[in-house]
């Protein structure tokens, strides 16, 4: 039978929700990160104070921009967000009429340059803003030359995801700057994901990116938060197109929809803070302690093999870092992998998992030690019925 385990909370009950052990990780559709204590006063801190929301954003854009060593950044509700907006500046510049004007992209460069291997889901957002995505190559790879002849007059940028960078087939980002510098192109770079080693945000400024998208979540930050660095003149223009001033101001800007709390602006910069100072030797030790304190729960239950292993963040098992033990539910096991996670997650609070096939992933990310306990004794209880 399932367990209900106290939250400390009456929310959920009012609600008629259950709340949920996250052993996947970090996704948006399950609230993102855990914000600290210290991301969290700041949040509350800015909430008990109003402030300008132009000089906010200007301001902690100025202090990511110096943390990052890069020319300057700008606060975005997420990267998907920072990818709209950063198209729609490439498109409207700080040109006001035009930043009004989106998404009718008449009289403007209204094209995004994609290589085909390089199509992904969150491309959507550059046609959002009124551009047109325009493939280059084809599945079977791009060629340096398709993508020279491919930019024309209407060209507005190219879309660059940085986790695809180096697939077979493409272009890698140091030739697509080469290319796009030399006809006065700017490069988009979505690197949501990508930020540690922590100068890895830095030096895709640094390879010749023009405008670089990084997500918050991913660093203890809010879900709904993130940033975009670039350089100075591109940032401004992508501060022509954002939320601030529409009702104050001359332009009805193309992303007011995108505004932020002022509370959410100053959480994602105190957690980028934290981020750049923290052991992260000490943070990979943890989530194997973690990983062991599990292993050792279920070392004893029959049919299954354990596995420390590392789940990356574009959903990958391999050996390391460890932050992840694979459970592989062999034929002498009670119950089949599919079976436990279901059951799993029928549980008040849903425990979710990454389940593949015969395999159950726990990730330990974004898990408290009493919640890996709790896993542990349930998968124990699960398997003995």
């Amino acid at each position: 039978m399932p367990t209900t385990r106290k939250t400390g909370s009456d929310f959920f009950d009012r609600l008629a929700i259950r709340p949920v052990i996250n052993a996947c990780g970090i996704y948006t559709d399950l609230g993102g990160s855990r914000l600290s204590p210290g991301v969290w006063a700041a949040a509350e801190t800015f909430n008990g104070q109003f402030v300008r929301m132009t000089e906010l954003l200007d301001k902690t854009g100025e202090r990511i921009a110096d943390l990052l060593g890069v020319e300057a950044a700008r606060i975005t509700p997420g990267a998907a967000a920072a990818i709209f907006l950063g198209a729609a500046a490439c498109l409207a510049g700080t040109d006001g009429e035009k930043s009004q004007q989106l998404p009718d992209t008449a009289g403007m460069k209204s094209e995004v340059l994609i290589q085909a291997g390089h199509r992904y889901k969150y491309d959507r957002q550059v046609g959002m803003t009124g551009a047109r995505l325009i493939e280059v190559g084809s599945k079977n790879g791009t060629r340096a030359d398709q993508l020279e002849a491919a930019i024309g007059k209407d060209t507005a940028a190219i879309l660059h995801p940085a986790h695809l960078d180096g697939k077979p087939g493409t272009l890698a980002l140091e030739e697509v700057v080469r290319i796009a510098k030399a006809r006065g192109v700017p490069v988009i770079v979505d690197a949501a994901y990508l930020n540690y080693p922590t100068q890895v945000m830095g030096d895709f400024m640094r390879r010749g990116a023009d405008l670089v998208c990084i997500s918050a979540k991913y660093f203890g930050g809010p879900n709904a938060g993130g940033f975009i660095l670039g350089r100075r003149d591109l940032i401004e223009a992508v501060s022509n197109v954002h939320f601030t001033r529409y009702e104050s101001g001359r332009y009805l800007k193309l992303g007011r929809p995108l505004k932020m709390d002022r509370q959410t602006v100053i959480a994602v910069l105190v957690a980028l803070e934290e981020w750049l100072s923290m052991d992260h030797a000490a943070r990979f030790a943890h989530y194997e302690q973690q990983v062991a304190m599990l292993k050792e729960q279920l070392s004893s239950l029959k049919g299954l093999k354990l596995e420390p292993k590392c789940f990356t963040m574009d959903e990958r098992f391999i050996d390391a870092p460890v932050n992840c033990l694979l459970v592989t539910f062999e034929k002498a096991a009670v119950k089949s992998a599919g079976e436990i996670s279901r059951a799993l997650e029928e549980e008040n609070p849903s425990i979710l998992a990454i389940q593949e096939g015969d395999k159950i992933g726990f990730v330990m990310d974004v898990l408290a030690d009493d919640e890996v306990a709790h896993i542990g004794a349930r998968v124990r209880a699960l398997l003995s019925l």
